[in-house]
């Protein structure tokens, strides 16, 4: 059989260059394997039942160069159309500090980095995310804020359900404000709906909270979607003296002016922090933010850094909490994020650090004397404004003019937003200058000569300077206390001291860049340059997400593309890009399945079938979509146990609504009963969601819908190469069958009604953005422009191929866990260390951290099974790499045995005592029974190239009753 890999081509042909085994490696990898071909391989592996036909036309062209698809790329880009954005409504243009783009939004040892599970080696990013949480903390006077959310709208969600579970009102009412944005108003509702919310609209300001009103919560837009600033304390004191807490979302950088959330009684603060340096892309990826008061740290979903200390007693960072992350708790979750933004999250700190509080005031000041110089000329014409109380943004009266307004705008290279026939709204931000307001004063009617000036020379010129800042706003509302008083806010001025710092974190993480991260379940592949390019493209990245259609043609038309090719890779009708993650994807291919069973009279159909073994984020989406979840108990090979599930479906057969399982399985094995399994849930009724992380083990030999699949949700930042940036961003398309189509995610904002293949998504919003996390949908574009059908499906080979030959390796030391037809495994497999720890005392975590000293990030430890580590090479490791961790696997093995052999004492040996710093082993007299050498350097070809952890092994269970979730005093790391 003819590959990409064999095929004659350029020396810069991209398949070549992103899978790692050349033929020569793959032919001795299958020799030890024992096959003639990585064809034979996976058709062994993957049950002929379910083999993907071969297609006579396909969507996906041929695998373009890197040459080529960036020419694409840059068409499609030239058909975006770089306006300036003024809508507001939460997206706002903003300026990206030099220093930060270049060394951590395109900077590989930022962006390529995993979730910091192993602390020891994620030290730096661990503190930019105490700088993000301290950031958050200061700005909205709340205790303790986590590590960041998806975006404002679904902050907002998840706010509403803290509320819900820490209120003490037996209330299902939710009081929403009535000037809250829009997008997030529609995400409240179809979320609110699921598990059983009622939402009740008000306009707060107008007319006080009744107090006899039974409500568990209240949310507070502050400001306003319509710009408006208001004193919300009364509000909120009445709200929490019926029992029921108060949301706000706030603008942060408001809040730099002011008075917090947290000052004016608000029990949960959320929002984004997308003006803090992070282009607009689209509509994401964004960090949103969460924080919340004193008593309310348990409630937090998400992940949340605190201050712990290492084995030497020095303070370490590591996530606080573990195991209050949500989606671990599975059916008894009242969240499904498991993930975060951190990149993003990381930009927006930085920002913070760079610009400080004198910064931050300063350009928060700036955008309100913008704003109230425009007020003021409008003001000067006879125009009348909603609110003379405002920020940044404006509502203007123009009876029967808004269209006409708006279309002026748009002739000078403007986009506004229209509120209705009778109103316009402008928001300005950082970018704004004097002569963006004079072109705006001029939609508006004023004379062209007539303009606000910002230092320009005319007679008829005025500084925006002049104008007064927040001259509408309550003086009870201007901000009083002070906030980044920590010295990380207040020393890197220079650009040579940020540059420094930002290396300085970098250098104490383990990213892709130093090594293979075999995480099981995650897939941690390259992330191609070429892929990562055009996300820093103007075209690209300054596109406000509810800009007109006509001014975003490129955008669509590559959203379009991808959709329709991840549709034919999976064997669905219709894709949606909008969920910004994978368990936003997994929750609206529920939401829609909910929605298909309502639209048929099937009201009663809210039991989940899920395996035991499945992912933890299956069980919470399944609770969120307002489903039972009744779990499927799996046979001793890890398949799903088809005679539990048999009685399990005849027991809720007429309120099954459906069956999630993962393929191949979490137990890194393909299931040969999958069509029996899937057709024996569809002759009950139930629909079918399979779900797509391990779509790296199937893509071109087998698809989705051919097994039964009605939807499923995919992972781009695992099987399409988006980067994961530390633990985000990431992208979960939810792909479905024509009948589920209808139910697929909408949005108030969409710029067309039809999405690829002609389908109407009707389903309600899952993301504030009708597109998700578009601004880095171009990785996945290119990628799979570059690999072609044929690579896609190469590169699954080599995945396969590359788990099955660190198996047949280390199966004499280690038993693999789970196996299929053949003994073979999936794309992973599962080393099983409970023997090793019952002969020889080591643990997996001993092992995990052991893996340190040898330059490796560990694989994914204790999931699915406990005292198990799943690897997970990927396609994009190449033969030298795989065998140096082979080797040190063994050799850990056999320091293990001498252990216990009794060479070393079980309380001190090379793996109880890993990770060794470059400290532990130079300070102090040496006590150890083995040498200095073998602790930091086990095997010689680390002498050159050793990968130093600058912290000793950190207490998981230290400081959770003590938490210190924001930046410690400097001296405590002297």
């Amino acid at each position: 059989m003819s590959t990409a890999l064999d095929a004659p081509g350029r020396p810069g042909d991209f398949v070549r260059r992103h899978i790692g085994t050349d033929a020569a490696a793959q032919a001795l990898m299958l020799n030890a394997v024992g096959y003639d071909s990585v064809d034979a391989l996976v058709q062994t592996a993957v049950p002929a039942s379910i083999h993907v036909h071969p297609r006579s036309t396909s969507s996906i062209p041929a695998a373009a160069t890197e040459a080529e698809a960036l020419a694409e790329l840059r068409e499609l880009a030239a058909q975006n159309r770089v306006a300036r954005p003024m809508i507001g409504l939460g997206y706002y243009d903003t300026f990206t500090p030099s220093v930060i783009a270049r060394n951590v939004l395109e900077n590989p040892s930022w962006y390529t980095a995993y979730t910091p599970y192993q602390p020891e080696i994620s030290q730096g990013r661990l503190e930019a995310l105490i700088n993000f949480q301290t950031m958050v903390t200061d700005l909205t006077g709340l205790a303790t804020a986590n590590a960041s959310m998806l975006d404002e709208s679904t902050a907002v969600v998840e706010g509403m359900l803290v509320a819900r579970r820490a209120s003490k009102s037996a209330s299902d009412v939710f009081l929403v404000d009535a000037d809250a944005l829009p997008q997030t108003k529609a995400l409240l509702q179809h979320r609110a709906e699921a598990v059983g919310i009622s939402i009740r609209f008000h306009a707060f300001e107008q007319s006080a909270v009744p107090a006899d009103l039974d409500v568990f919560g209240a949310f507070i837009q502050y400001p306003g979607a319509s710009g408006r600033v208001w004193d919300p304390s009364e509000t909120v004191a009445a709200v929490k003296t019926q029992g029921g807490l108060v949301v706000m979302a706030a603008d942060l950088l408001a809040l730099t002016l002011l008075r917090s959330p947290g000052a004016l009684g608000a029990d949960v603060a959320v929002g984004t922090t997308q003006r803090f340096g992070v282009p607009l892309g689209f509509g994401g990826p964004h960090a949103g933010y969460m924080a919340v008061r004193t008593g309310l740290e348990r409630q937090l979903p998400g992940r949340l850094v605190g201050v712990s200390q290492d084995a030497a007693g020095h303070p370490a960072y590591r996530l606080s909490l573990q195991t209050r992350e949500q989606h671990i708790r599975r059916e008894k979750a009242t969240s499904n994020i498991c993930t975060a933004q951190v990149l993003l999250a990381v930009m927006a700190a930085m920002y913070a650090v760079y610009h400080g509080p004198d910064g931050l005031r300063a350009i928060a000041t700036d955008v309100a004397q913008k704003a109230e110089a425009l007020a003021e000329r409008l003001r000067s014409y006879g125009l009348t404004l909603e609110s003379d109380s405002f920020f940044d943004t404006l509502r203007v009266h123009v009876p029967g003019s808004a269209r006409r307004v708006i279309e002026r705008a748009r002739e000078r290279g403007y986009q506004l937003f229209w509120a209705d026939d009778a109103t316009v709204g402008v928001s300005v931000d950082e970018t704004t200058s004097a002569a963006d307001l004079a072109a705006v004063a001029w939609a508006f009617g004023l004379p062209e000569a007539e303009f606000v000036g910002g230092g320009e020379q005319g007679d008829r010129a005025v500084p925006w300077e002049a104008a007064s800042a927040l001259a509408g706003v309550s003086a009870e509302l201007i901000r009083r206390e002070d906030y980044l008083t920590h010295p990380v806010f207040n020393v890197h001025r220079s650009e040579t001291a940020m540059m420094r710092y930002l290396k300085q974190l970098a250098d104490r993480d383990y990213a892709l860049d130093r090594g293979m991260i075999p995480l099981g379940s995650c897939t941690m592949k390259l992330n191609a340059a070429t892929e990562m390019a055009a996300v820093s493209w103007p075209e690209f990245s300054r596109v406000h997400p509810f800009a007109p259609e006509a001014d975003v043609r490129g955008y669509l038309a590559m959203i379009e593309q991808l959709e329709s090719w991840l549709a034919e890779v999976t064997g669905y009708d219709a894709v949606s890009l909008q969920p910004n993650a994978g368990s936003q994807g997994e929750l609206a291919g529920l939401l829609a399945i909910r929605g298909y069973h309502r639209a048929n009279g099937d009201v009663d159909r809210t039991v989940c079938l899920i395996p035991s073994s499945a992912h933890g984020t299956n069980a919470a989406s399944a609770v969120l979509a307002g489903m039972q979840v009744v779990v499927v108990a799996c046979d001793d090979a890890g398949n799903v146990d088809l005679d539990d599930l048999g009685a399990k479906i005849a027991l809720h057969a007429d309120r099954l609504a459906a069956l999630m399982i993962t393929y191949p399985s979490t137990h890194g094995v393909y299931e040969h009963e999958v069509l029996e399994i899937t057709q024996a849930v569809h002759d009950a009724g139930g629909q079918v969601y399979v779900d797509g992380a391990n779509l790296n083990a199937l893509l071109g030999f087998a698809r989705f819908g051919d097994l039964g699949g009605d939807v499923s949700h995919l992972n781009l930042h695992k099987t399409f190469a988006i980067p994961h940036g530390g633990g985000g961003p990431g992208v979960g398309p939810v792909a479905a069958k024509a009948h589920l189509a209808p139910y697929l995610p909408g949005h108030p904002f969409s710029q067309r009604a039809e999405h690829s293949g002609g389908h109407v998504f009707d389903g309600g919003a899952v993301s504030g953005a009708p597109h998700g996390s578009a601004g880095i949908l171009p990785i996945s574009w290119a990628y799979v422009r570059m690999m072609g059908s044929q690579g896609l499906r190469d590169a699954t080979a080599a995945a396969v191929l590359a788990a099955n030959y660190i198996a047949v390796r280390l199966k004499d030391h280690y038993p693999v866990l789970y196996t299929g037809e053949g003994g073979l495994v999936a794309h992973e497999c599962i080393l099983d260390l409970r023997p090793l720890k019952e002969e020889t005392g080591v643990s997996v975590d001993d092992v995990a951290k052991r893996l340190i000293d040898y330059g490796f990030h560990a694989p994914t430890m204790s999931f699915p099974v406990a005292g198990t580590l799943m690897v997970e090479p990927t396609e994009s490791e190449d033969l030298g790499e795989i065998e140096r961790f082979i080797e040190a696997m063994i050799a850990i093995r056999a320091e293990a045995q001498a252990v216990a052999a009794g060479e070393w004492p079980a309380s001190d040996n090379p793996l109880v005592n890993a990770p060794h710093t470059a400290s532990s082993v130079i300070e102090g007299e040496w006590t150890h029974p083995y040498s200095r050498e073998l602790a930091v350097y086990p095997v010689h070809t680390l002498v050159r190239t050793k990968y130093w952890p600058p912290v000793r092994r950190i207490d998981q269970a230290y400081g959770d009753r003590n938490l210190v979730c924001a930046c410690p005093p400097i001296e405590a790391f002297a």
